[in-house]
């Protein structure tokens, strides 16, 4: 598999949380949702995004942002503006004092701000549950990644911007596969630009040697590999792989495999309705017992309780 498309394929928002916002000067929204990935497509004006770590980011008309949960940020025209509205988890929003904002600000079918025709016009898509996004693909992104509109023209705005809007049956689908498309298109322009900072195992793939044992690793995740199987897929010694591996990759190739192993059960826990047992089996574990112990030395819970939620 192209290593890039094993990366996107995680995307598959269900009853995402969409809506178009629409604002006057001035203005601030401060975001709490602890949603795991959203995105932001400014349509008019232009607005400040200032993460809890790192510079604020000025976005233009035509610009895109991808913010990384779960961190806080706030979103404003100005980084001197105070907050007017807080975002918390399951799209619910409130003024800062605590009181309820819910309907105050409803503009329409997912219009939401001041007015209709605001001098500041936002495109919003939310990911409401780590599941709808891979675990692989959350840990290759920064917490902030921004797109210009003089380095990418996004293709999707007109009709994101025309079916944002309206009440139709299925549209919620609609606009769940409209986001999906949105963040791969958007994520394949990024990782494209040299300034991307790709994982290192994503670099590592252009290696001779590593990139053929990440590669075997990845479209077989359930064989019983070993570094000595791997080292001679790879035609090199046991000790070089693993010294080449680690140094590449970061950790030596077992523990890349669990890792990997791990991410694709957690994946497939929230995507599908598998059982235990056959994720298990589908990730390279004999038993459901089994996945669930290596599961939670990692995650910290039982599949299980991560299936809930």
């Amino acid at each position: 598999m192209d290593p890039l498309a094993g990366l996107l394929e995680g995307p598959r928002a269900r009853g995402a949380f969409m809506i178009r916002a629409c604002f006057d000067p001035p203005w601030a929204v401060r975001v709490e949702d602890r949603a795991p990935l959203s995105v932001m497509l400014m349509v008019r004006g232009d607005a400040w995004i200032l993460p809890e770590t790192g510079e604020p980011v000025r976005l233009r008309a035509g610009d895109l942002t991808v913010a990384r949960g779960p961190g806080a940020y706030t979103c404003a025209d100005h980084p001197d503006t105070e907050p007017q509205a807080l975002i918390l988890p399951g799209g619910e929003c409130s003024y800062p004092d605590g009181r309820s904002l819910n309907g105050s600000m409803d503009l329409g079918v997912r219009t939401w701000g001041d007015r209709l025709d605001g001098g500041t016009v936002v495109l919003i898509g939310t990911y409401l549950m780590r599941g709808e996004i891979g675990g692989r693909l959350l840990d290759a992104l920064p917490p902030l990644l921004t797109l210009t509109s003089d380095t990418w023209d996004c293709p999707f705005t007109p009709l994101l911007a025309a079916e944002i809007v309206r009440d139709e049956p299925g549209q919620e689908v609609v606009l769940d596969r409209l986001l999906d498309l949105l963040v791969i298109a958007a994520l394949r322009a990024w990782f494209a630009r040299p300034e991307a900072a790709a994982p290192a195992w994503y670099v590592a793939l252009a290696d001779p040697v590593v990139g053929r044992a990440l590669r075997l690793i990845q479209d077989d995740p359930a064989h019983p590999w070993t570094v000595a199987a791997l080292a001679a897929k790879a035609g090199v010694s046991r000790a070089a792989l693993a010294r080449r591996f680690t140094a590449l990759v970061g950790r030596p190739p077992v523990t890349y495999l669990i890792g990997w192993r791990l991410a694709l059960a957690a994946d497939r826990l929230r995507g599908t309705e598998d059982t235990v047992a056959a994720v298990a089996r589908q990730v390279g574990y004999s038993t459901a017992f089994a996945l669930s112990t290596a599961f939670k030395r990692v995650y910290g819970v039982s599949p299980q309780v991560y299936r809930a939620g």
